[in-house]
């Protein structure tokens, strides 16, 4: 539109329409307004539910006025732009055999879109019709997909690292944020992040900084409220020592071994205060976009969901009811590892999943089952030589948690550091990683007493 004059000497046609598709908050209408902007068009705006009614012929009554209006403005200042959000409401595929004949407006409606798109008398109009959608394409018309209809499709995803940094600067202009912020560090800690959520994040935090007095919101004020946001709000319970204690050893064994053997995450949060529901959690974060995971990175995460368990069982010789979501967790990636992956050991290779389950033979299911349990079995034993080897690392962060109710990453590094282990790149293996045991032996060397609790014998 911008250079639409010397577009039309070479004989050229601007756009007749641009579809952005992605998640929500990722800044499809920020970037159409920019359009008009740089353009110096007029921007009208609407969303395809202001097209839905009740009675007939009136949807279609206003997609006739909208784009009357824009050929006038088009006129008038020599290009328009019409912005309509949730597109996929107005422009879903349509029905024609429906027996109670509710399909009828909708169709009338999507219909006259398709002769305005495609059938504007004045060719030199330059009308662009910008659309946005959080559902698939496939669930738009085909005929609204064609070329002259919508001819360019943008996909907006989610920020990385170097944009999510930019993103946290330039909301942090609109508070007041303490200079020494370190806006990289919070770009790693908030990973696969959209827009919206870092500009709420900010907001909660400008919200905790009021509540404590503060002039200036800091880095403790957007930690706490990234926590709030993602874990829920903290809420100490009046647990008997043993609880707290028993919560402490099970956290502990979910953080040493994410922070020991994960590939991709780091541990940014451990905590036994509630939140969400859940008595304890261990927030770990990619350390960097991942876009396809492999063998490693799934057994890797069902060994740290299975961590707990195996520390609970280590140091008390009993587990509590608190593993059954890390047992579904483990279980789900075992099972869709094997069903869906082709990540066995057996030779199946194929998505059973996608064949209807009483197509799938039962001597098939009983192969596939067997193969999920061994995949189960096989991590718990590398979780326990992992503990075993590292039990006082574990006894320290339980006695650590007890005392202090939760760590942040920068304690979690440190007391790791004490101990001589290194933060790991990704892709770098942590050198003297103990190996998968040849056994189930289970002896652990002898416990070291955590302060202000009762240890009792480790399992052996």
């Amino acid at each position: 539109i911008k250079d639409r004059a010397a577009l039309k000497r070479v004989g050229g046609k601007i756009l007749r329409g641009l579809l952005m598709i992605g998640p929500p908050g990722c800044g499809k209408t920020m970037l159409a307004k920019a359009i008009a902007t740089e353009a110096g068009v007029p921007f009208l705006t609407t969303s395809g539910s202001e097209f839905v009614e009740i009675f007939v012929g009136v949807g279609a009554a206003r997609v006739r006025k909208l784009f009357k209006q824009a050929r006038q403005y088009a006129e008038a200042y020599g290009g328009c732009i019409i912005f309509i959000d949730e597109l996929e409401v107005l422009g879903r595929s349509r029905v024609f055999f429906d027996a109670f004949g509710g399909s009828s407006e909708g169709n009338s409606t999507l219909n006259q879109l398709l002769v305005e798109m495609d059938g504007i008398v004045d060719t030199d109009a330059h009308v662009l019709v910008v659309g946005a959608m959080n559902a698939p394409e496939e669930t738009l018309d085909a005929a609204l997909l064609r070329p002259g209809r919508f001819d360019r499709k943008l996909q907006v995803s989610r920020p990385n690292l170097e944009e999510r940094e930019q993103i946290f600067a330039f909301y942090a202009k609109k508070v007041k944020v303490d200079p020494s912020v370190d806006f990289g560090r919070l770009a790693r800690k908030s990973v696969q992040k959209t827009p919206a959520e870092i500009e709420n994040i900010l907001k909660e935090a400008a919200l905790i900084a009021t509540r404590s007095g503060r002039d200036l919101i800091g880095y403790k004020e957007i930690s706490e409220a990234i926590d709030r946001i993602e874990l829920g709000v903290a809420h100490k319970l009046n647990m008997t020592p043993r609880e707290r204690e028993m919560t402490a050893f099970h956290e502990a064994g979910h953080l040493v071994v994410m922070y020991l053997t994960h590939p991709t995450n780091d541990v940014f949060k451990a905590s036994i205060i509630q939140r969400g529901g859940v008595l304890g959690v261990v927030h770990g974060v990619p350390r960097e976009e991942i876009y396809a995971n492999d063998r490693n990175t799934y057994t890797a995460s069902m060994k740290v969901s299975l961590a707990g368990y195996v520390a609970e069982r280590f140091q008390y010789g009993v587990t509590t009811d608190g593993v059954s979501s890390d047992f579904a967790s483990a279980m789900g990636i075992a099972h869709s590892m094997v069903w869906r992956f082709g990540m066995g050991s057996n030779g199946l290779v194929g998505d059973f999943t996608a064949i209807p389950k009483e197509q799938v033979s039962e001597s098939l299911k009983d192969r596939l089952n067997a193969e999920t349990q061994a995949l189960l079995k096989q991590a718990m034993s590398e979780v326990e030589a992992t503990l075993k080897a590292e039990w006082h690392i574990v006894q320290r962060f339980a006695g650590e948690l007890v005392k202090k109710d939760e760590l942040d990453y920068d304690e979690i590094v440190a007391i790791f550091m004490e101990y001589g282990k290194q933060p790991r790149l990704v892709g770098v293996a942590r050198p003297g990683l103990p190996p998968s045991p040849g056994g189930n032996g289970l002896s652990l060397p002898e416990a070291v007493p955590v302060p202000g609790a009762q240890i009792k014998p480790p399992f052996a």
